[in-house]
């Protein structure tokens, strides 16, 4: 039986002689290095809008903000919260409060259309009324371009999300809310979140220009410290004048995210699996033209003491190295590709756009470099037994 040393010694001889013949099989060597690599780019990418919209509900969220809806409702859209109902969560135990005024922001969400860029079609895009105590609530907001509305007036602010992803949004445009004309203002960002894609108005302007009266449908409030969330919490359920429910913004970004994170996360590991099995099959048939085009060479090895594992054990790292060089050349690809591209979709909990910026992470390249060696094993396992298991009489005639 060889020793461990000679076993290394057999794989490393046998491997490095069929490097040395890759030359001769460039063509199909090619193919499987470039299959692999486009099975990696693919599913890199589309798990990064996955990736993207996480990242952008994250940066939406901060630990000490809360939000407030009607119970039941799981989203803006479905709640509904009446003037006192807004007062009585602003006197909840808890709630920040500067120069004596309650950090709570009651706001306003509707929904209008607007045309996307490029394509030409109708998008819902989210009108939000907000309050004075928005901009204190809301830390990332700011002003890129023109400057903020003033409050009492017809005038709106729009994400740079928004202006990006629709006609019509610039500064020194009018878009028509209600049969009416609002110019826009001023650009703001939000670090990213998902207030990018909004347009923000008074929500005193906004109320009678839907005839709202004074409602609101969520309240988004910043506590004292995030250990002051369970006492708020607390306060809410147990007022009889109230009917609501209270979340961390965070787990409210991320329930208003999950159904959209699972579809596209589910579909890019099928379509990832899908491809990967064209992969296999690529591999395979370069590792079997390997193998028959250097049969008469393993055999003569096996005839002089080389042993089966280091023959298979060699097969299996050339295959390897190829699916090595197909996934980091994907991976790659999705990078330059991909990452930081601009684009909306459909916010399924809320039906409005949403705007995200892909993110091709390093975790997210290492799962596709990953996902490529796995392809390699698949692909290289079956070829390599053949090597081992080829009779040495039979392959030594062939020619």
């Amino acid at each position: 039986m060889a020793g461990p040393f000679n076993w290394l010694a057999q794989i490393l001889s046998i491997a490095v002689f069929n490097l040395r013949t890759l030359p001769q099989r460039v063509g199909s060597s090619l193919t499987a290095i470039f299959g692999i690599a486009g099975v990696v780019a693919v599913m890199v990418g589309v798990l990064s809008i996955a990736q993207g919209i996480m990242r952008t509900m994250e940066r939406s969220a901060s630990p000490e903000n809360v939000v407030v809806l009607r119970s039941g409702a799981n989203s803006e859209m479905m709640s509904i919260l009446m003037g006192d109902d807004v007062r009585f969560v602003s006197e909840a135990p808890g709630v920040a409060r500067e120069d004596g005024d309650a950090l709570a922001s009651p706001e306003l969400y509707v929904i209008i259309d607007r045309v996307k860029k490029g394509s030409g079609t109708d998008a819902n895009v989210p009108l939000r009324g907000i309050t004075p105590p928005a901009l204190e609530v809301h830390k990332d907001f700011r002003i890129l371009e023109g400057r903020m509305f003033e409050w009492g007036l017809n005038e709106v602010v729009v994400g740079v999300g928004a202006r990006g992803e629709f006609e019509g949004l610039e500064v020194g445009d009018v878009i028509e809310v209600a049969r009416e004309n609002w110019p826009v203002v001023g650009v703001f960002d939000a670090n990213g979140g998902i207030a990018e894609a909004e347009i923000w108005v008074d929500a005193a302007v906004l109320q009678p220009a839907y005839q709202r009266g004074n409602s609101f449908q969520s309240v988004y409030a910043r506590l004292e410290s995030p250990d002051a969330f369970q006492a708020f919490k607390d306060a809410l359920t147990s007022d009889p004048r109230l009917n609501v429910k209270a979340m961390r913004e965070a787990d409210y970004y991320a329930e208003q995210s999950g159904t959209l994170y699972t579809l596209i996360t589910t579909l890019g590991t099928l379509i990832a699996v899908i491809m990967g099995l064209g992969a296999v099959f690529g591999a395979l048939n370069t590792m079997y033209t390997a193998v028959a085009s250097r049969a008469r060479e393993i055999a003569t090895l096996r005839a002089l003491g080389f042993h089966s594992g280091p023959v298979v054990v060699s097969v299996l790292l050339e295959s390897v190295l190829l699916a090595l060089l197909g996934g980091v050349i994907g991976a790659l690809l999705a990078w330059w590709a991909f990452d930081g591209f601009s684009a909306a979709t459909l916010n399924w909990s809320s039906f409005s756009q949403l705007t995200f910026a892909f993110d091709v992470s390093f975790a997210l390249l290492v799962n596709g470099i990953v996902f490529a060696l796995i392809i390699g094993l698949v692909g290289g396992l079956f070829p390599a037994l053949r090597a081992a298991r080829m009779p040495i009489a039979n392959a030594l005639r062939e020619q």
